[in-house]
């Protein structure tokens, strides 16, 4: 395990050199990403868990399995490109030291959730709150240092942009797992909305007491819709969904949007975007030729009925065509789905931002 970790970050080393050069001139100084494994740029090749991607063929597209959940790059990858910037790199990572942080950082977690609780059966993993300490650490640590003055650290946040995509865990670890987790039993799914959002609400008072101002809230895709929920339900279901997960996540991001709209007013200095990933991905679920896809409900590396039942193994063969897949394993979208969702919500003409995109969030 150690000379593998060894070999991972060697790799990175080389990448990050070759990735740094970003737009001379960046719509944003920096791009912190918060998260869990939808966003995890390899901070989970760092702990001891069960939730990790540093193996074949992992990383198949990118040339190295670098820790992310995909057979290539991340939504967040693709939006650092859009913002002018370098890939950001993970805060457990020896790369996020120094200079390297001044771009961004990026703490996300795979298995990590709103709650401290959830994704625990796949042990250590950072939650919400522990990235947002790290945020802290890393302004105290690694970026006070490169300002010459408090005022001037505080515009260099308060012009950064924050990317948030958090609580999919909350629902397929932790809610929707009752053999492993009480909540379940404890709330209906609108009192677990309630709490989720209660709860993200004062994570992000948090964020934005340390500096943060603008902000970028990801909404949860249907769950409901992924190879792994579509493995257990009966073999007779003809829907390409299961439904009542989807009732469920779309709760959450009723409520989300209504944060982002709360938080604009609330907070004096702050501008929240809402991306409303859900309808986008369920539309390329519904009408995947739309969008240059062909299969939608399989995963491209995966096991059992839609590749859903195992997730990818090590050294597994994956599909050939990956371009045409949707998904790439049996939680995760495939590099393809990540550049189209990142077109449809960073980019100039972003369709499914709310009620900017964030290339203009970053511009303001």
């Amino acid at each position: 395990m150690k000379s593998l970790l060894i070999c991972v970050v060697l790799l990175e080393l080389v990448w990050f050199g070759h990735g740094q050069s970003g737009d001379h001139h960046p719509l944003a100084p920096a791009f912190f990403v918060f998260g869990d494994s939808l966003v995890d740029s390899g901070n989970n090749n760092y702990i001891p868990t069960l939730a990790r991607a540093n193996y074949f063929p992992y990383g198949i597209d990118f040339g190295f399995p670098t820790g992310r959940f995909c057979n290539g790059r991340t939504v967040v990858d693709f939006g650092a490109t859009y913002l002018g910037l370098p890939l950001v790199p993970p805060y457990l990572s020896p790369l996020s030291i120094g200079p390297n942080s001044l771009r961004g950082v990026n703490y996300a977690s795979a298995a990590a959730g709103i709650l401290d609780e959830t994704g625990q059966h796949y042990g250590a993993r950072t939650t919400f709150n522990g990235q947002i300490s790290q945020f802290e650490i890393t302004i105290e640590l690694h970026l006070r240092r490169f300002f010459q003055n408090p005022a001037d650290l505080r515009k260099y946040l308060a012009k950064s942009i924050i990317g948030i995509n958090i609580g999919s865990n909350d629902y397929i670890n932790n809610y929707l797992m009752p053999e492993r987790y009480s909540t379940s039993q404890i709330y209906s799914e609108e009192e677990y909305a309630d709490l989720l959002i209660k709860t993200l609400s004062a994570q992000i008072s948090r964020l934005y007491n340390l500096g943060a101002r603008k902000m970028v809230l990801a909404g949860s895709g249907p769950l409901g819709c992924i190879p792994s929920q579509l493995s257990m339900v009966s073999a007779n279901n003809n829907s390409r969904c299961v439904i009542k997960i989807n009732n469920m996540v779309s709760m959450f991001n009723i409520r989300l949007k209504d944060l982002a709209n709360t938080l604009n007013t609330t907070l004096p200095g702050s501008f929240f975007v809402y991306q409303n990933v859900y309808d986008l991905f369920h539309d390329m679920v519904v009408n995947p030729s739309r969008y240059g896809l062909v299969v939608a409900n399989e995963a491209c590396c995966g096991n059992g009925r839609y590749g859903g039942a195992l997730t990818c193994l090590p050294l597994q063969q994956p599909c050939l065509d990956r371009h045409q897949y949707l998904f790439w394993d049996a939680f995760h979208p495939t590099e393809t789905a990540n550049k189209i969702i990142a077109h449809n919500t960073f980019s100039k003409s972003a369709n499914y931002s709310y009620p900017i995109s964030v290339y203009e969030l970053a511009k303001l």
